[in-house]
């Protein structure tokens, strides 16, 4: 398995950490061309809420940093637009936006998190644009590859859009980062290892995966259902078995960011085991090393 944190001090010689950023721009989802909810987990802060408050780049950039240097001294960073969807807007204002950010000297990557049905050619061009100048990770929600779940969960495009704007992304020479999200409702262990399976048998595979359990965030439609008919989520143990499983299935080559995620305390419903990350990660890394 490659570890994000290794192959990064590997290619730039000590640590990176993120700059969780915003862009202002919305989501195809929330402003009604797709739907007005977004997807049924995600929160207000389009799954953005750890980022900086939306403000001037400099002044979200220097306040990332501060907070970042309050616990080390670290001097290369990643730019990372997480936020609702970073390539749906004028484009002109975001390649400017990305330029500038990307143009730091402190910066060494710029991250954008965005979906595949927003990744037209003049967007496809303004990333390659980009990528001329510093390296540009692509980060896709893809979640799961069952469109009956997709659409339960309010997602807004199909498996084969996924697919087109995987493609396109990798002819253009790009770095995709692909988030899958374990124990949405009414999947079983076999249909999410199905998603899995499917992208390790892209062609090329994805750059990197970010694997997570499902957070159920209070002030989400999918909070609200689930406070009114709570539905059965992953143990941890589970949820431990099954990422030590999917790192057996994905390829040597794809480097893997994230085994668990983070969830704001004052939000989070369930489950409360992810409270914990320190647990959360020792007890996959146990089931990792288990024969």
């Amino acid at each position: 398995m490659r570890r994000l944190s290794d192959v990064l001090k590997a290619e730039y010689g000590e640590k990176v950490y993120k700059l969780s950023l915003q862009s202002g721009c919305t989501c195809p989802n929330r402003d009604g061309t797709l739907g007005t909810g977004g997807c049924t987990f995600c929160s207000e802060g389009g799954s953005g809420d750890f980022a900086a408050p939306l403000a001037p780049l400099s002044d979200q950039i220097e306040d990332a940093k501060w907070r970042i240097r309050q616990k080390t001294d670290a001097r290369k960073f990643i730019a990372y637009f997480q936020s609702y969807t970073n390539t749906y807007g004028d484009l002109e204002r975001l390649e400017a936006l990305y330029t500038e950010a990307i143009m730091r000297d402190e910066i060494v990557i710029l991250s954008l998190g965005t979906r595949p049905d927003c990744l037209g050619p003049d967007v496809i061009a303004m990333l390659r644009r980009l990528n001329r100048i510093k390296p540009v990770w692509v980060e896709l929600g893809l979640q799961t590859i069952h469109d009956r779940t997709a659409a339960a969960f309010h997602r807004g495009y199909p498996l084969a859009a996924f697919a087109e704007g995987y493609r396109a992304l990798k002819e253009a020479g790009l770095t995709v980062i692909v988030h899958v999200i374990f124990s949405l409702p009414g999947e079983t262990r076999p249909e999410m290892l199905d998603t899995v399976r499917y992208l390790a048998a892209l062609d090329p595979p994805p750059d990197g995966v970010k694997l997570q359990m499902l957070h159920v965030l209070r002030g989400t439609q999918m909070g609200a259902q689930y406070e009114k008919t709570p539905f059965p989520l992953l143990t941890l143990e589970e949820y431990a078995d099954l990422i030590a499983e999917s790192l057996r299935i994905l390829p040597e080559d794809t480097v893997v960011h994230r085994m668990t995620g983070d969830a704001p305390g004052r939000l989070l419903l369930a489950p409360e085991w992810t409270r914990s990350k320190k647990r959360v990660l020792n007890t996959i890394n146990r089931k990792i090393i288990e024969p």
